[in-house]
């Protein structure tokens, strides 16, 4: 049986050359990065020179303000949670948006919950969840409109993981450093700005100075880095506190031993990246309009979800109605297709998705939704082979629904 690897938003697989650079230091470069002999010296070295390279690929201007973490939902708790206790003494209020990875969203509810606890010695943080349009966008006046005098945090996704909708980031950079001219010039804090860009690093340019950022999460397995590892940029000057207490790793900022191999993979799947997106990104735009093409001309009451132009190249999400996506998802593992209905950590879930209610999707439609999330070794044979079951498998699901049934009677057999 054909196997064909449709989630790439999941997860990626491991590019050869990035294993072949970990190899060293899974093996006779184990050194403990802290220790002061010749061991530890040479992993030293190499996670040094790996933060340089992770700064050069996204035009940080230091290489000291690159924290290595464990991967993307460390890398946003330790943003959001960093800030948000740095500042609580003089401020409480986040802004984010509806549409957040849940490593944002829970991270703001646990927030808000703070105050609720009696026992707890933190000050209760407000947050604010701006809306998105039917195409899952942020309007940058929202963010304006949001925004009190207590405000310390905004945090917006550049891409979001479920359609693929690209965010206007440098448009909200641009508003917030306006805002923040303003607030120096009447000696009040500043607000500062996090994009989770999980994503989008390796698949679309990511340039800090241009997206006008103060911290930026990012994961290394989903462009073909391994798992365990991501990093965070803060811009320096940007006040933190430390969400991990033990030793000085990270300067002080991310106490633990660091993941020497990943950093490693994650500087290496950087490097790459550099040299194959353009490329990537032309191939992968082709298969993408294929897929959808081919999708709107064989399967009927088949909707596309997010932006028709401000999306990843890669992404491409479908409701098909009446029927389940999960049901839909089991039908093509069986015909060796591996795809999604949305995000990998909500596997399981009832709920439809809260990105597609928050655009404005029904719960129907929503429970019908598809994601492909295609990735460097698709072929467009891959994508031919895709189009040519998918109708064949929507419509048999369909026939074993007597509500769709009905549908049908009621739109005069279409």
């Amino acid at each position: 049986m054909r196997r064909i690897y449709f989630d790439h938003n999941a997860t990626t697989p491991l590019h050869p050359q990035v294993l072949e650079t970990m190899l060293p230091y899974l093996k006779e470069n184990f050194g403990n990065p802290s220790s002061v002999h010749s061991f530890g010296q040479k992993t030293r070295q190499a996670i040094e020179q790996a933060r340089e390279i992770m700064a050069k690929f996204l035009n940080a201007e230091k290489p000291e303000e690159i924290v290595f973490t464990s991967g993307g939902t460390e890398a946003n708790n330790f943003a959001i949670k960093g800030v948000a206790y740095a500042n609580r003494e003089r401020s409480n209020h986040l802004i984010t948006s509806a549409i957040e990875h849940h490593a944002v969203l829970n991270v703001c509810q646990y927030l808000e919950k703070q105050g609720m606890n009696r026992s707890s010695s933190y000050q209760g943080f407000q947050v604010t969840y701006l809306p998105v349009d039917k195409y899952g966008q942020i309007n940058p006046l929202n963010v304006e409109k949001a925004i009190r005098p207590e405000t310390i945090l905004v945090s917006i996704m550049q891409a979001n993981n479920e359609v693929g909708t690209i965010e206007p980031i440098s448009e909200i950079g641009q508003l917030l450093q306006r805002i923040n001219a303003e607030r120096r010039a009447k000696s009040q804090e500043r607000i500062y700005f996090h994009t989770d860009a999980v994503q989008t690093v390796g698949k679309i340019k990511v340039d800090v100075q241009e997206l006008k950022v103060d911290l930026l999460s990012l994961s290394a397995h989903k462009f073909y880095g391994p798992k365990g590892v991501g990093a965070l940029y803060i811009r320096k000057g940007t006040r933190m506190h430390s969400l991990f207490q033990g030793g000085h790793h990270e300067r002080n900022r991310r106490a633990g031993t660091e993941n020497v191999a990943g950093i490693i993979g994650l500087a290496e799947a950087c490097k790459l990246a550099t040299l194959e997106m353009d490329k990537e990104r032309e191939k992968l735009l082709f298969l993408r309009k294929k897929l959808e093409e081919g999708i709107n001309k064989t399967i009927p009451y088949a909707y596309l979800n997010g932006h028709p132009e401000e999306r990843l190249p890669n992404t491409v999400n479908f409701s098909f109605e009446g029927l389940e996506g999960e049901s839909l998802i089991l039908s093509l593992d069986f015909e060796g297709i591996a795809a999604s209905t949305g995000s990998a950590c909500t596997s399981g879930s009832l709920e439809p998705s809260h990105v597609l209610l928050a655009m404005g999707v029904s719960g129907e439609i929503a429970q019908g939704s598809v994601r492909f999330s295609l990735g460097r070794d698709n072929t467009e044979g891959e994508v031919d082979y895709l189009i040519s079951i998918l109708p064949k498998i929507v419509e048999r699901l369909r026939s074993m629904s007597p509500l769709w049934e009905d549908k049908i009677r009621l739109r005069g057999g279409q």
